[in-house]
C-alpha cells in the first residue's frame, strides 16, 4: 500500500509540474495577445494608419468581389456551352 501511495503522489507531482508549464504558457500567450490588441488599438488612433488599414480592407474586398465575378462568369459560360 505504501508503494502505491508513493507512486500516486509522484504521478500527481509530475502532473502538477506539467500543468504549471501549460498554465505559464497560456498566461504568456494571453499577455502577448493583450499587448498586441493594445498596440493595434493605439495604432487605430493615428489617422494615417487608419486610412492605410481601411484602404487595404477595401482592396481585399474588391479582389474578392472580382474573383466571385470571374467564377460567376465561368459558370455562365459553361451553362451556355452545354
Amino acid at each position: 500500500m505504501a508503494n502505491f501511495l508513493k507512486k500516486a503522489f509522484s504521478d500527481m507531482k509530475e502532473s502538477a509540474k506539467e500543468q504549471h508549464k501549460v498554465d505559464k504558457a497560456n498566461f504568456a500567450a494571453a499577455k502577448a495577445e493583450s499587448r498586441a490588441q493594445f498596440e493595434e488599438a493605439k495604432a487605430m488612433g493615428n489617422p494615417e494608419t487608419m486610412k492605410k488599414i481601411q484602404k487595404e480592407q477595401r482592396e481585399a474586398q474588391v479582389q474578392e468581389a472580382n474573383a466571385r465575378i470571374a467564377e460567376a462568369q465561368k459558370r455562365i459560360d459553361e451553362s451556355r456551352n452545354k
